[in-house]
């Protein structure tokens, strides 16, 4: 049980830092920073937006329009992290004391 929690924790982690990284790469693509032409940048950014944009599209159609901004990657992340100190909090009752 204890290995499930730690599996499930890291997946967490990792899809956190997939938000982040396609936050910055479209950020960067945006103010042309980096070359959406170039093949190996455009690889990354497809695959950090396929992997991010199934569970960005329900928290995005429940905002308003902020004008350009989004914080969906913020909101998705705070729930993310909420989800981890759940099962922190939960795993002891279980009988998992550390993963």
């Amino acid at each position: 049980m204890q290995a499930l929690f730690w599996l499930v924790d890291r997946v967490i982690s990792l899809y956190i830092w997939a938000l982040i990284l396609a936050a910055v790469i479209s950020l960067l693509l945006a103010f042309r920073v980096l070359d959406g032409r170039n093949r190996i940048v455009w690889s990354i950014a497809d695959f950090l937006e396929r992997v991010t944009a199934p569970a960005l599209r329900p928290i995005r159609r429940m905002l308003p329009d902020l004008g350009g901004i989004d914080i969906s990657p913020l909101i998705l992340i705070l729930l993310l992290e909420a989800l981890r100190i759940l099962l922190r909090e939960i795993a002891p009752s279980l009988g998992v004391y550390s993963f």
